[in-house]
């Protein structure tokens, strides 16, 4: 990055408020198009908005954020399978599922720790499903390690 590019964002990043803190200095901006919503990246979560840590690292405001489109369950085990704690049946920003198996319902905080502690064999834990679950997850915020 030049430097001059690099303090012209910091400038206007200044006159920014984020929706969410109303702090100025939010420089991160929902990419859908005509949302002037812009946030910091470390209120993103309290927000409900979602960053994709892959390709063109697009973030999303709340209302814009990309939604899992799950069948209902066939079973009413409401265990996340990372911490065996009681999960939301619906699917909401807190609350994901595996687009493979259909059925497993997990913590977004406890699939995002176990995406960073599981590296590149990151992988559904009730189906051990990996394509479709990691890019599902991509796309859904979940940051993966590279180690």
């Amino acid at each position: 990055f030049l430097v001059e590019d690099t303090r012209c964002i910091i400038r206007e990043a200044a006159k920014k408020s984020c929706f969410i803190c109303s702090k100025m200095g939010a420089s991160i901006t929902c990419c859908r198009t005509g949302c002037d919503r812009t946030f910091h990246l470390p209120c993103a979560p309290d927000g409900q908005c979602v960053t994709q840590y892959f390709g063109v690292y697009r973030s999303f405001c709340w209302e814009h954020s990309p939604q899992q489109a799950l069948q209902p369950r066939p079973s009413q085990d409401n265990t996340c399978p990372v911490c065996l704690d009681t999960v939301e049946d619906k699917i909401s920003f807190r609350t994901m599922g595996c687009p493979a198996c259909q059925d497993a319902r997990f913590h977004r905080q406890c699939i995002q720790a176990l995406a960073l502690h599981a590296g590149i064999g990151f992988r559904c834990p009730c189906c051990l499903n990996q394509e479709p679950f990691v890019m599902e997850m991509l796309t859904m915020g979940i940051r993966l390690s590279k180690r």
